[in-house]
């Protein structure tokens, strides 16, 4: 099975990504690329393209709902790390919802995660 959010895209291409500014600041070890990112206050950046009227990632590749990816995907930044997609772990989360709505997309369902993560086994003593 593939990861949802492989198919998806939708929250890349919905809301705003601001975060501090050390998250790309390589002396602070921070990890976002900074040629991605915009200023939006003296504290706070932006990923380029998420401050539009119909935002849109600069790290987003492909088509939303169909085969979209993050190219920096072990650089994203915290709230990126932060948004989980509704049911992975046994609960929705509205935020993923909204923005799959917004571009035609069922919200995720509990069904969608079985299979994706085989079952643990507790080990035989």
């Amino acid at each position: 099975m593939i990861h949802p959010c492989l198919r998806c895209g939708a929250c890349c291409a919905s809301f705003r990504v601001a975060f501090h500014w050390m998250e790309a600041d390589a002396s602070m070890d921070g990890h976002v690329p900074p040629e991605l990112t915009e200023k939006l206050d003296p504290h706070r950046l932006v990923m380029r393209g998420t401050q539009a009227r119909h935002p849109h990632c600069a790290a987003l590749e492909g088509r939303v709902g169909v085969n979209a990816r993050c190219s920096i995907y072990p650089h994203r930044p915290s709230i990126c790390r932060d948004m989980l997609p509704s049911w992975e772990f046994g609960t929705p989360n509205p935020q993923c919802d909204k923005a799959r709505l917004a571009h035609g997309l069922l919200p995720l369902t509990s069904q969608e995660w079985i299979g994706l993560y085989p079952p643990v086994q507790e080990p035989v003593v």
